[in-house]
């Protein structure tokens, strides 16, 4: 599944990175990223429950 994260209306919370953290990260800001080598998809289960924990709904799945 391809992962996206609207940085505009991502505010940092971190619930993404403690959900998943082999998935995501925070960057130097404090707001979400992916991890180096998660940009085109991932089979990570935990990356569909780190969408959910998102507060804002920042976090964006797609099957490819």
């Amino acid at each position: 599944m391809r992962i996206t994260i609207d940085t505009d209306i991502c505010i940092g919370s971190g619930q993404c990175a403690l959900t998943a953290p082999g998935v995501f990260t925070q960057d130097d800001d404090g707001f979400s990223a992916l991890l180096p080598g998660k940009e085109d998809g991932t089979d990570d289960p935990l990356a569909r429950e780190a969408a959910r924990a998102c507060p804002v709904q920042a976090i964006s799945l797609t099957e490819v």
